[in-house]
């Protein structure tokens, strides 16, 4: 008599939007693995039965492109390609109940703070032991660092704390034990990440503790580099600049969204600062580190943005001469404050602005770029891609900055290591470069 063989489940952990969920997603994956089951992330592998769709919710775009992805693998599972499919994320944190009524194919919606209960559904425990390590999904070279959780900040255009929570910080003593098992692990760059960096160990020690944490983390020995992201501009604590001055493995490189530069629109979206006092942060920060590079972000289009306002905001650009700079079009999130507002601009005018503050901004790069041309600079080499190998400066971060790209026909470099460039040419976001050691 023939008996069936129970097939062993393989689990897909795919993940949608920012760095901060591929950090959950990397510590899910861990959790799982630790007890035993056999699960991987974004693999194009045909034999995976149960997925795991880890969902953002932050803007339209992102929130329609995690709902795209749920059908797709509801779908599958009506197929019988897939057994089950269960949903985690802001977005499903968000529209729980929504997303229940509407895709009834999902086995189970889970919130941002959920990791227990998923993994119940495998009969898995959370393993305390394996808190502060975690199974990285890239290349272990550099790894993202989450040092808080959630936001109690009340921008208005913000959804994140109806997704996130309120802000929770993360001891010290885990932050610097995961830093020490990454640096076992060959990690050489940590990238410190929250919704606020800045807001660090108010919760916890009474006071923002981000010097102190940059001080520990720079003690770890095999850690080159640290780089700090979101630092919220309001209260910022001017002796992380100090520590970022005394401390040669922490870059020098600030990731600070300042989101408008109209001092009307900074008071609409409740950000607690003007354009004043925004110039003057940039200028001490520059006073002490003459070569950072700041990297910002900006919204393009927030309710009570005429032109105007736009207008402040390109001005603020030109005279600001950020190194890095991203933009976004405003989008109007249900339970936000700015919600209540009028949006009256159309998409096609809030794309339009957008794209020319990245018409300034490029120049502004070219010209910062060009000044590079015939120096030497310490590339850390992440890939190699199209007949070159890519790396970065300590001036740019992981996929939103710019590259250096050095020829693969003619030098040869390993993934994962350093290497010393001369810059031979530049355009708007690349650097071309030649090893020299």
């Amino acid at each position: 008599m023939k008996t069936k063989t129970l097939k062993k489940d393989k689990v897909n952990i795919v993940t949608m939007g920012c760095s901060k969920n591929l950090v959950d997603s990397e510590v899910l994956l861990t959790q799982l693995k630790g007890n035993g089951i056999d699960a991987r992330h974004e693999s194009n592998a045909d034999d995976n039965n149960i997925v795991i769709i880890n969902t953002c919710g932050f803007i339209d775009n992102a929130k329609q492109e995690s709902i795209d992805t749920i059908l797709q693998y509801a779908d599958a599972k009506e197929q019988g390609i897939v057994d089950k499919v269960y949903v985690t994320g802001c977005l499903s944190q968000r529209y729980k109940d929504d997303l229940e009524k509407e895709i009834p194919q999902v086995d189970a919606f889970f919130g941002t703070r959920d990791l227990p209960a998923i993994l119940k559904k495998f009969k898995a425990d959370y393993k305390h032991e394996l808190v502060g390590e975690r199974l990285l999904t890239h290349s272990a070279h550099y790894a993202y660092m989450k040092i808080s959780e959630g936001c109690d900040r009340p921008c208005s255009f913000c959804a994140i704390p109806l997704m996130r929570g309120g802000h929770v910080s993360r001891p010290i003593e885990e932050l610097v034990k995961e830093a020490e098992h990454k640096a076992a692990q060959g990690t050489k760059e940590l990238l410190l990440i929250a919704q606020d960096s800045t807001y660090y160990g108010l919760d916890l020690y009474k006071k923002r503790n981000l010097a102190e944490l940059l001080r520990r983390l720079s003690d770890v020995e095999g850690i080159e580099w640290i780089r700090l992201h979101y630092a919220y501009p309001t209260g910022f604590p001017m002796d992380v600049i100090e520590v970022m001055k005394e401390r040669s493995n922490i870059c020098n490189y600030l990731d600070i969204p300042l989101q408008h530069g109209s001092t009307d629109v900074l008071k609409a979206m409740r950000r607690g600062t003007s354009r004043e006092k925004q110039e003057k942060l940039i200028h001490d920060i520059r006073e002490l580190i003459p070569k950072i590079a700041i990297r910002t972000t900006l919204i393009a289009g927030h309710p009570g943005e005429g032109e105007k306002e736009f207008q402040e905001m390109v001005d603020f650009v030109e005279r600001m001469k950020f190194e890095r700079l991203g933009v976004f079009t405003y989008s109007h999130e249900e339970n936000t404050h700015a919600f209540g507002m009028e949006d009256l601009l159309p998409q096609e005018e809030k794309q339009r602005r957008a794209n020319h503050l990245m018409e300034v901004q490029e120049q502004i790069s070219f010209d910062s770029n060009q000044k590079k041309v015939g120096q030497n600079f310490k590339v850390l080499i992440d890939k190699k891609e199209g007949g070159y190998f890519v790396g970065r400066t300590e001036f740019d971060s992981v996929e939103v900055d710019n590259e250096v790209l050095i020829d693969a026909s003619k030098f040869y470099c390993r993934i994962g290591d350093f290497v010393e460039a001369k810059i031979t040419e530049a355009s708007e976001f690349d650097l071309y470069g030649e090893v020299i050691s």
